[in-house]
């Protein structure tokens, strides 16, 4: 493999348009305002992006494999003051030295320059916990930063207690108890399928260590806690390691490969003991599509869908965990719209919820494609809507921001008296 660096970003989709690279480290006070900021809101909004350095060596290089860049957005009397600068992983703080980029593939450590420790990006999500502003990705511990100045502080292990060698992007945080819910999967290394769930409590120290080996190597991007169970979805794009030694891709769609979903007590707790519904079943809401979303990783003939064919929508399994039926249920249909990033209040996170809000794809309402096409550079243009569904009555109520706008993933702002008062508000990008 040709490691040759490059002295320009490649003319893809994926470094051009609103997807250029950003490369700045700053801060602005005083950030213009159009219109008012209601004056409840003080904080800090914390977001993370995927963000390149410096070109990459690998052909066609996916945006997954950005440096992680945090974005802090003081609010404050209302007024706006921001601060962005990158997180100094070990692979960002090398290449910078190196003035070259030194990482291979997306998760290959094979196809690297060189060897490095630990090869995370933490560009996939930021979450405040016990003091600590940590930059997260799924492949690696997290890292701690300062949460005023963003300076990293380095790898953050839980002072020694994280036995994973991998770290989820999305923790779940319990609104009663204070507990961070995690997981790692490929946990003892590149293409091993250990999984590793654990909690945390609020002062840091690690509870409910559980191992579990899964059927298959596969992606397990995100999880789901009640206020006993935790839930592993399984998607069928999978690692093998023999490839990853060949320079493959780390991710392969395998259309033969069943979607699993683990389930696991969330504390060791008998299934005779609890209860989740009437009926003791569990519920679990979910984006579900029949095509391979992560179309950018095909599957081992180098099929992968057209990007606006693919079809994903809020559906909700219902499983009892004291079955010997190991075949998963066909899913209810709980909103038919395109549709993806679902969120609810975090003070009814691991309990029953009513309130679903979500990003939508609707080409019916109007997009001015052709003025907005050139600024996306991504591709095929994401979701063109924020929408809420309530899932009581299922009835859906659509914010439509205008013929050239889009949406990200909306995010909650505690109210005053919520329990995680000392949260502090975070997005999520992708992978």
């Amino acid at each position: 493999m040709d490691t040759r660096p490059n002295s320009f970003f490649p003319d893809q989709p994926q470094f051009s348009g609103f997807m250029k690279p950003c490369r700045l480290e700053g801060e602005i006070q005083a950030l213009e305002i159009h219109g008012d900021i209601p004056k409840d809101i003080n904080g800090t909004f914390y977001r993370v992006m995927p963000d390149p350095q410096l070109p990459p060596f690998i052909e066609d290089d996916p945006w997954f494999n950005g440096d992680g860049n945090i974005s802090a957005f003081e609010i404050k009397d209302g007024s706006v003051s921001f601060r962005q600068r990158y997180v100094r992983t070990e692979k960002f703080v090398r290449e910078r030295e190196a003035k070259r980029a030194l990482i291979g593939k997306y998760r290959n450590k094979y196809t690297d320059a060189v060897d490095f420790k630990v090869r995370t990006t933490a560009n996939t999500n930021v979450v405040f916990f016990n003091g600590q502003l940590l930059a997260v990705k799924e492949d690696a511990p997290p890292y701690a930063l300062d949460p005023i100045s963003l300076e990293t502080k380095g790898l953050y292990d839980f002072d020694g207690q994280l036995p994973s060698l991998t770290f989820t992007a999305h923790p779940k945080f319990d609104p009663v108890t204070g507990e961070m819910i995690c997981f790692g999967y490929e946990a003892k290394g590149d293409g091993t399928p250990d999984v590793c769930y654990y909690n945390v409590a609020p002062d840091g120290k690690l509870t409910e260590v559980v191992w579990l080996v899964a059927p298959v190597v596969a992606m397990i991007h995100d999880f789901a806690v009640t206020d006993n169970w935790v839930l592993f979805p399984i998607i069928p794009q999978v690692c093998d390691i023999e490839r990853l030694k060949q320079g493959g891709e780390h991710w392969q769609w395998s259309p033969q490969t069943p979607f699993y979903i683990g389930v696991l007590p969330r504390r060791g707790a008998k299934t005779s003991d609890v209860k989740e519904d009437e009926s003791g079943n569990i519920h679990i809401d979910l984006g579900l599509s029949e095509k391979n979303v992560f179309f950018w990783w095909p599957d081992a003939k180098g099929n992968a869908p057209e990007p606006s064919s693919i079809l994903s929508q809020l559906v909700r399994f219902t499983i009892n965990p004291r079955s010997d039926d190991l075949n998963l249920p066909t899913p209810k249909i709980l909103q038919k719209d395109n549709s993806e990033f679902y969120r609810i209040d975090d003070r009814f996170a691991t309990h029953r919820y009513r309130h679903c809000f979500f990003d939508l794809m609707d080409p019916s309402l109007g997009k001015d494609f052709a003025r907005i096409g050139p600024k996306l550079g991504g591709g095929y243009p994401l979701y063109n809507s924020l929408a809420h569904v309530d899932i009581t009555t299922g009835s859906t109520d659509i914010y439509f921001p205008g013929k050239t706008h889009m949406v990200q993933e909306p995010v909650f702002i505690p109210r005053g008296g919520f329990h995680y008062r000392r949260r502090w508000l975070r997005l999520g990008t992708g992978q």
